[in-house]
């Protein structure tokens, strides 16, 4: 009796572990570039609503680095559970694979589009007392003197690099480049005065020119942006000389259906909401909705207009 009671307290019985339901945990929200960029000042705008829709926390987190590389390569090869999303704009997703040798990963095939958030033009700037105020006058001292004046952009390659070289070929003109490791830094040096010139995200520099720390002299848009009318487009001189940044979150390829539709369905809530609208309205971004299925067309016709674009200004980063 004593050994049949050993047996039957010695065996284990296997229970059966159910799933628990997405989300059960937080999701990382990652930004592939530092504090104070577009993408991160949307992550952090939609945070707290994209938490309360989906049923879980979100927290933002910034992995910089190789441009943007660094963290779209982090959550490329992260679990496929969706934990672990990419919140990123088009220079990272659709500009880095012509620019880098090898960027570390396949913008196409390593991600799903998950959802297309908004677009907002770059805008160029100089610090106050400058005599850079119009485009006409950063045209005529460029070509006074070629190659002196110089432009910060967020970094090489990058949107506000690209638009730079863009301007150069349009106006006939040679601005130095000179990039940073992200816009804040940038903005920094023109504050400073140790830069006279730079592109910057509307949304990065909105707040500055408001205030009165920098000066607006023309958007990059095709039209003129409604959260600051005033600012004349660089279109207006030279129509060719447009390009906007967008923001996308992805997931990593091999996240369930499931999960991606409840993501989806959770934006369009933050979406929906007038107070999310509002603030992102107000950094400049054109919200005008692109369906999931569009954004991946969007970024193949993206990664080929950059591809041209990098070919002609010679930049190639290892």
């Amino acid at each position: 009796m004593n050994s049949l009671l050993i047996v039957i307290v010695g065996l284990s019985i296997a229970l059966p572990v159910w799933a628990q339901p997405y989300p059960h945990k937080p999701i990382s929200l990652v930004v592939p570039q530092a504090a104070g960029g577009t993408n991160d000042i949307v992550a952090r705008l939609i945070a707290p609503a994209f938490g309360e829709a989906i049923g879980s926390s979100v927290v933002v987190e910034n992995r910089p680095g190789a441009g943007g590389n660094i963290g779209t390569q982090s959550v490329a090869r992260s679990a496929k559970d969706g934990y672990t999303l990419l919140l990123t704009i088009n220079s990272a997703q659709a500009i880095n694979p012509s620019l880098y040798k090898n960027p570390g990963f396949d913008p196409v095939n390593d991600f799903v589009p998950l959802y297309y958030i908004g677009a907002t033009p770059y805008v160029l700037v100089s610090p106050p007392g400058s005599p850079y105020k119009t485009l006409a006058e950063v045209v005529a001292a460029a070509k006074k003197r070629p190659g002196e004046l110089s432009y910060a952009s967020a970094g090489n390659g990058t949107v506000s690099h690209l638009l730079g070289a863009m301007l150069n070929a349009s106006a006939g003109i040679e601005m130095q480049h000179i990039p940073y490791k992200g816009v804040a830094p940038a903005i920094n040096d023109v504050l400073g005065g140790q830069v006279p010139l730079a592109f910057a995200s509307l949304p990065s520099a909105i707040n500055y020119i408001k205030t009165g720390k920098l000066q607006a002299i023309a958007i990059s848009s095709a039209k003129r942006s409604s959260a600051a009318p005033e600012i004349p487009t660089i279109a207006e001189t030279y129509p060719d000389c447009v390009g906007e940044v967008w923001v996308a979150i992805f997931a990593p390829i091999g996240v369930s259906t499931d999960v991606i539709k409840k993501n989806q369905v959770a934006m369009d809530k933050v979406m929906a909401r007038a107070d999310v609208r509002e603030k992102l309205n107000a950094q400049g971004l054109d919200l005008n909705p692109v369906p999931p299925a569009k954004l991946g067309v969007l970024l193949k016709d993206e990664l080929a207009k950059w591809a041209k674009i990098v070919k002609a200004s010679g930049a190639q980063l290892d």
